[in-house]
C-alpha cells in the first residue's frame, strides 16, 4: 500500500522550520538564516520513498506582522492548515510555553490533520531539561505524536519520518520520483540570493529588501549561465550599505551566492548585482502583488 500526503511546517519565526525541510528531503531548497522572518512564501518540496510521498510546505514564521507584507506572511502560514494531511509543530526547547505559542496551539486544537509537536534544537539541552519542556507542552494541545529531534545535526530525522509513514493516508504519487521542488529555478536562485543579503547585511535591512531576477540565460554555446538580478530596497541609507565601501559588501554577497547557484544548476554562473530603490514597497499592494504576494488569493 502506497501512501501519500501533504505535511505543513509552522512554528514561530526562526525556530527551524527551513532548516527541518531541507534535512528532510536531503536538498536545499529553502533559504536559512539566523534571523527571524527568513521564509516568505508557503515553498513546497517533495520526499519521494519506497513507502510513500510527502509533499512538505515550509510556511513563514508565525510572528506579530508589522507592515503588509508581514500580513502576507503570517496569512501564508495560516491558511496552509486547512489544507493538509499532517502538522509538524515546530517549537524551541523552553520550559516555559510562551503567549504566541499558546494561541498557535488554541488554533491547531481545531484542526482535523494530525499535529506533531517537534522539539527542535535538542543537541542544546540536557534529557532532564527536554524531559520538563514535553511536561510543558503535553497537556496543552491534542498532539498525535511528540517528537524531539535537531533538524541541524538531523538527530531522529528517522524517527519522524517513521511516524510521518504512520499517518499518512493511502494515495497516488502527486509528483515524478526525481522531483524535490515546485519552485521554478529563477525563484530559487532569487531566494539563495537574498539568503546572503540577510546573512551579510545588518538586522534591519534584510526584510526590507527583494530580488528580482532580471535575467538568466545561458552564454553562447559555454556551460555558462549569466545572471542579471536586482536587490530591491526601502531607502538610499540602505542602497549605500548593500553596495558597501568601494563595492566591497556586493560583492561579497554575490561571490557567497554564486558558490551555492553553481551547486544548484551544476553549472559555472557569472552573476551581475545591481541595486534599485522603490520606497515602502513592503506597504504597496500592487508592489507585493508584483512579487508574488498575493494576500487576497489565501482564503
Amino acid at each position: 500500500m502506497f501512501k501519500s500526503g501533504f505535511i505543513s511546517i509552522i512554528g514561530r519565526a526562526n525556530v527551524g522550520k527551513s532548516t527541518l525541510m531541507n534535512k528532510l528531503v536531503g536538498e536545499k531548497i529553502a533559504i536559512m538564516s539566523n534571523k527571524p522572518q527568513t521564509t516568505r512564501n508557503r515553498i513546497q518540496t517533495i520526499l519521494t520513498t519506497e513507502a510513500f510521498q510527502a509533499i512538505f510546505i515550509d510556511t513563514p514564521g508565525i510572528h506579530n506582522p508589522k507592515n503588509k507584507l508581514g500580513e502576507y506572511m503570517v496569512k501564508s502560514a495560516q491558511t496552509t492548515l486547512n489544507q493538509v494531511d499532517i502538522v509538524l509543530y515546530l517549537v524551541e526547547p523552553e520550559i516555559r510555553v510562551g503567549k504566541l505559542d499558546s494561541e498557535i496551539i488554541e488554533k491547531l486544537n481545531t484542526l482535523n490533520s494530525k499535529v506533531f509537536l517537534c522539539i527542535n534544537k535538542i543537541d542544546s539541552i540536557s534529557k532532564e531539561e527536554l524531559i520538563k519542556v514535553i511536561e510543558a507542552y503535553k497537556d496543552k494541545g491534542n498532539f498525535a505524536e511528540i517528537i524531539p529531534i535537531s533538524a541541524y545535526e538531523g538527530k531522529n530525522i528517522s524517527n519522524l519520518l517513521n511516524c510521518i509513514n504512520k499517518y499518512l493516508p493511502e494515495g497516488p504519487k502527486f509528483f515524478p520520483d526525481d522531483m524535490i521542488t515546485d519552485q521554478p529555478e529563477r525563484q530559487i536562485v532569487a531566494e539563495l540570493i537574498r539568503e546572503k543579503a540577510l546573512h551579510c547585511l545588518d538586522k534591519e535591512i534584510p526584510h526590507g529588501i527583494m530580488i528580482e531576477i532580471d535575467s538568466m540565460k545561458a552564454k553562447g554555446k559555454t556551460n555558462i549561465i549569466e545572471i542579471d538580478a536586482t536587490i530591491i530596497c526601502e531607502r538610499e541609507s540602505h542602497k549605500r550599505i548593500i553596495i558597501g565601501t568601494q563595492g566591497k559588501m556586493i560583492k561579497q554577497i554575490g561571490t557567497y551566492a554564486r558558490r551555492d547557484i553553481e551547486h544548484l544548476l551544476g553549472s559555472k554562473i557569472y552573476l551581475a548585482l545591481w541595486v534599485k530603490i522603490k520606497k515602502n514597497w513592503r506597504e504597496s499592494d500592487f508592489l507585493l502583488k508584483n512579487y508574488g504576494y498575493n494576500l487576497k488569493e489565501l482564503v
